[in-house]
């Protein structure tokens, strides 16, 4: 069983910044791909960022432009990813849900956090 935990939403000024945190315990399955996606009402879910195990390969969300960046920090049974996001817009504005997608079984879901990008 996996659990993860999600931090780091909230409400923020067109242009600023903001830091996402989830944190993956227990039995996690290598390799696996971590990392972000979000929906907007009234949209399907989209990738915003994910990075592989081992050799942290990184694919991003073709609307970012490079205003996010993400990492990782693995441990024997915890993983955590960073998303630094920069430069917000309106359009920005979602529920961001953590995933943790193992190679082989089942992958995991974070219950979401809620990014607001207004002024």
């Amino acid at each position: 069983q996996v659990h993860l935990v999600e931090s780091g939403g909230g409400l923020v000024q067109p242009g600023g910044s903001l830091r996402l945190t989830c944190t993956a315990s227990g039995s996690i399955r290598r390799p696996y791909y971590m990392g972000w996606y979000r929906q907007a009402p009234e949209k399907a879910r989209e990738l915003v960022a994910k990075i592989r195990s081992n050799i942290g390969t990184t694919n991003y969300g073709s609307f970012l432009e490079g205003r996010f960046t993400i990492s990782r920090e693995d441990a024997d049974n915890t993983v955590t990813v960073y998303l630094q996001m920069s430069d917000l817009k309106p359009d920005d504005t979602a529920v961001y849900y953590c995933n943790l997608n193992p190679f082989a079984g089942a992958a995991y879901w974070g219950q979401g956090t809620q990014i607001t990008v207004s002024s």
